[in-house]
């Protein structure tokens, strides 16, 4: 660690800092995970120093410095932090994102856990940002076409087809079995309401 504080000292000016700095902070904040007051004062250097954008392309630096944000109850922080930072591992990326909402999330209604419904209204409702997801986030719903002959099948024929009428229409649609019988028990459920 001090050997690590004195590099950093020492290189502060640089752009881009020597690549051993950069990737002792990597191994040192993978290191230091668990105790909480030397990774504290790691991730204060980095934060602090002039070309912490560096660090930011490291995941386990951006990780280490993400969980101390979230233990100082600094979201925000985090979530720009997350924004900016030039990691390669999106999909961690994203993860973490999302585990920043939850903890907040669990702070709001004073519990440890949240229940997989918890957690997906909060994902629904703080999605990660472009910069996270480039290529968009996934669309989970039905194209029109899909959703129009599901309706038509629920209006003409039956709106509780046997297993052998959603095999038919899971073929016809390229979906899954599971996912037509999912469509019509909501569609069902929705009618009633």
């Amino acid at each position: 660690m001090k050997q690590f504080m004195a590099m950093l000292k020492k290189n502060e000016n640089e752009h881009p800092p020597p690549t051993k700095l950069l990737n002792l902070a990597g191994q040192l904040c993978q290191e230091l995970q668990g105790s909480s007051p030397s990774l504290e004062k790691l991730v204060e250097a980095v934060m602090e120093c002039k070309n912490k954008r560096y660090f930011l392309t490291n995941i386990h630096v951006v990780r280490a410095c993400v969980s101390i944000h979230i233990h100082k109850g600094q979201h925000d922080a985090a979530c720009r932090l997350l924004e900016y930072c030039k990691a390669e591992e999106k999909e961690e990326l994203v993860q973490l994102w999302h585990e920043i909402h939850y903890r907040r999330a669990m702070e709001k209604h004073q519990t440890d856990v949240l229940t997989p419904l918890q957690k997906f209204r909060c994902r629904r409702r703080n999605p990660p940002p472009i910069s996270l997801c480039p290529e968009g986030l996934k669309n989970r719903n039905y194209s029109d076409e899909v959703r129009q002959h599901l309706y038509r099948f629920a209006a003409e024929v039956t709106a509780n087809p046997d297993k052998k009428q959603r095999e038919g229409l899971a073929r016809d649609m390229n979906l899954q079995p599971t996912q037509v019988y999912n469509w019509f028990a909501n569609y069902r459920r929705r009618q009633k309401s």
